[in-house]
């Protein structure tokens, strides 16, 4: 109950209260009279709005099928939950096909107007999240799956609006807790969905508050697009910092030889150009290991391996993990080796560690770099564009599960200065890609205010709380054309 009072209190921050005959915060005129909706999370509403179960609003609440494997002929698309976005838009890049009977066919053809719900997921994010089907979309004959559930509406409820409203907090809130305090599972069904309470304007004044909300949500996920930009932007910056620092070197004027590798080109005269093998070991043997098997050490699974970041919040006893995982101390390079992990450059500098030892997810690779080889600058090394590439390129294994060959690894040629000099630029690369990763933080809180905002007027536009039968776009702005979108 609490995230759903702290969404109605989040919609008056950002729109004030709902003084009668006043206006908001953002300069929108309000309601001249309102009424207690009864139901905490909704607040007030304007005095001739209605406040219904969803039920009531629907004709049509039913799930969805999935029939047998496709038969080469005859066979239809249906839609599953992967197929939509967690903000409710479709994604339907790579859909199932599936051979349906006539009457399966008949009771899960998607019309126009009609929102489709994912019922059943293993995440709460997905949980509730509805795509609107629209005129383009329902020529396509496609249907939807067992996992889902097909929402039509009658006449006193636009689609428009309810997609809106569906996947506001308002809703999506509502959906969270009623799955959980009745089935104790994350699951949703047609009773479930339909006791959902709404809000309901008049029909003519619904079509406007989605042509309102039409154009400003536009405007504000312009603004997120741009912010988006810019982070993709200064992660590239950030990359080529340091693909050159690790390659060029930090002095653009010490004279440079060939290195004889055609993808790394000229490198520093003094540099030596060695088999990454040379710098460091790979996968150190546990038979290395002397100390204590009753100690506490740190567990690192997978997910707690980031870029520069090792989450440290596990331990077991030593005795229990020397077996089956990978061995690594203080001052190690951990680099996951399977595909997406090694893509998304999950690599860290070990450090920490409890007793100065751990153990993890056998997917993970450990170089110990060599006495002359500073660790942060093969840190940054590994990192590089050309290393990245032939790795992936070389990569073996099926589907999500290829990983690169430690051969590759062994065997990969790079160029190295003197240790004082790798120290150097260890320190300008912490020091530019800490600027960097500032200002692609900025650059997220900032998407996430804006989000607040979209999320905060669509609440305050559904419940009331801001009066828009007056508003019109601007004269440069194209008016929303509703009808194309099954309102």
């Amino acid at each position: 109950m609490t995230g759903l009072v702290d969404t109605n209190l989040a919609t008056q921050a950002a729109t004030g209260s709902p003084d009668q005959g006043g206006a908001s915060a953002g300069g929108i005129p309000k309601y001249r009279e309102y009424k207690n909706s009864d139901v905490v999370w909704i607040g007030e509403v304007p005095s001739f709005w209605e406040v219904k179960p969803f039920k009531w609003l629907l004709t049509h609440n039913e799930g969805g099928v999935w029939g047998d494997d496709p038969a080469g002929e005859g066979d239809t698309i249906v839609l599953r939950s992967t197929d939509q976005t967690v903000d409710g838009n479709w994604n339907v890049t790579d859909p199932a096909v599936r051979h349906l009977t006539v009457k399966e066919n008949a009771s899960a053809v998607l019309e126009a107007g009609d929102l489709v719900v994912t019922k059943s997921s293993g995440s709460a994010l997905h949980i509730g999240k509805t795509t609107l089907v629209n005129v383009d979309m329902a020529k396509l004959g496609y249907c939807y799956g067992n996992f889902m559930q097909r929402l039509r509406l009658g006449q006193k409820y636009i689609p428009k609006l309810a997609w809106y409203v569906m996947n506001n907090d308002l809703v999506r809130l509502q959906l969270n807790l009623l799955s959980n305090s009745t089935t104790g599972l994350a699951n949703l069904n047609a009773t479930l969905i339909g006791e959902i309470l709404l809000p309901v304007p008049p029909v003519e004044e619904q079509t406007q508050i989605a042509r309102f909300l039409d154009h400003e949500t536009a405007r504000i996920d312009a603004l997120i697009e741009e912010q988006q930009r810019l982070i993709e932007l200064l992660k590239e910056k950030r990359q080529a910092i340091i693909s050159h620092a690790v390659t060029k070197g930090l002095d653009p004027t010490v004279p440079m030889k060939d290195s004889g590798v055609e993808w790394l080109g000229e490198v520093p005269a003094h540099w030596i150009t060695k088999p990454l093998k040379h710098l460091a070991e790979l996968n150190p043997k546990k038979s290395g290991y002397h100390g204590d098997r009753d100690e506490l050490c740190s567990f690192v699974p997978m997910e707690k391996l980031k870029t520069g970041v090792i989450q440290l919040d596990e331990e077991r006893f030593i005795a229990d993990v020397i077996s089956g995982y990978t061995y690594f101390e203080d001052g190690d390079v951990l680099q996951a080796k399977v595909t997406p992990c090694f893509e998304n450059r999950n690599i860290a500098i070990a450090d920490g560690l409890t007793n100065g030892v751990g153990f993890g997810s056998s997917e993970i690779n450990v170089l110990r770099p060599f006495p002359d080889v500073n660790a942060s600058f093969l840190y940054y090394r590994l990192q590089e564009d050309g290393y990245m590439g032939i790795c992936t390129a070389s990569m073996i294994g099926a589907g999500g599960l290829k990983r690169v060959p430690g051969e590759v690894i062994n065997g990969f040629t790079v160029a190295v200065p003197e240790r004082h000099e790798q120290t150097q630029i260890a320190h300008f690369l912490d020091h530019e890609t800490a600027r960097v990763d500032k200002l692609v933080e900025e650059a997220n809180v900032g998407i996430e205010l804006l989000k607040e905002r979209r999320s905060a007027l669509i609440s305050a536009a559904v419940t009331g709380k801001i009066d828009v039968r007056g508003w019109q776009p601007p004269a440069s702005a194209p008016s929303p054309e509703l009808e194309n979108e099954a309102v």
